[in-house]
């Protein structure tokens, strides 16, 4: 196997990861804002969607600051 092949695929396994670590964060996230929406009885779910939205926020950042071209 040559070297950009080996790149590609380490690129490839990089993403793959970044995208479960997505999809984990946000269920997580989701399962917490139901358990506390149902400890605190609010009359709306808020912690449903505070909580995802806070961590995509959180996940935006993170991929602008490991994407950035650094110098």
């Amino acid at each position: 196997m040559n070297e950009s092949k080996k790149s590609n695929n380490n690129i490839l396994w990089r993403y793959a990861g970044m995208g479960a670590q997505i999809l984990v964060s946000l269920g997580l996230a989701l399962f917490i804002g139901l358990k506390l929406d149902g400890c605190i009885r609010t009359p709306f779910p808020l912690l449903v969607w505070l909580l995802p939205l806070l961590v995509i926020a959180a996940i935006i950042y993170k991929l602008l600051k490991d994407t950035a071209n650094k110098k």
